[in-house]
C-alpha cells in the first residue's frame, strides 16, 4: 500500500513497537474494536513519512493516531480510540473530555515515562485475520 492509499485509511495508530505494555494496548483494540484501526509501529519507515507529513517529530513516548486524516497525540488519541471500542470503553471518551488536555496528557506523560517496566517484554503475534491492520 502506498503512502496515499495508507493516508485514506479512517483510523491509523501509530505505537510503540518495542513496548510490551503499547503492544498490549494494539491487542486491547483488535479484540473490542467496533471499527478498524490500521497499527504502524513508530520505528518504521512508513510512521516516519507519514508523521512529516503533519510536521511531526516522532516522539517514541507518544501515542498517534490519525482519524479521518487529522493527526491526534497523547490522550486525546486514546480517549479517541476508546470511543471507537466496544464494551464500556466509550464512556472513557465522554468522561475523560471533561478533565482538561494539561491534566490528561500529564497523566498520559506519567504512564509513558514508566511503560516499559508495567509490561516488559510482550509482543504477541497477530492472529492471521488480524495480520492485515499491520503496517510496517
Amino acid at each position: 500500500m502506498n503512502l496515499e492509499e495508507v493516508l485514506k485509511l479512517k483510523r491509523i495508530v501509530f505505537y510503540d513497537g518495542d513496548c510490551g505494555f503499547c503492544n498490549t494496548s494494539v491487542q486491547l483494540i483488535l479484540k473490542n474494536r467496533k471499527t478498524d484501526f490500521y497499527f504502524i509501529p513508530l520505528q518504521s519507515d512508513k510512521a516516519h513519512q507519514i508523521m512529516s507529513r503533519f510536521n511531526e517529530e516522532i516522539k517514541m513516548n507518544t501515542l498517534y493516531l490519525i482519524e479521518h486524516q487529522k493527526l491526534y497525540k497523547k490522550s486525546t488519541a486514546a480517549l479517541r480510540i476508546a470511543k471507537n471500542l466496544r464494551k464500556a470503553y466509550p464512556l472513557l471518551y465522554y468522561i475523560g473530555f471533561i478533565v482538561p488536555p494539561f491534566i490528561r496528557d500529564w497523566i498520559y506523560d506519567q504512564i509513558a515515562k514508566r511503560r516499559h517496566s508495567i509490561r516488559p517484554g510482550y509482543c504477541a503475534m497477530p492472529l492471521e485475520e488480524e495480520k492485515k491492520f499491520f503496517m510496517a
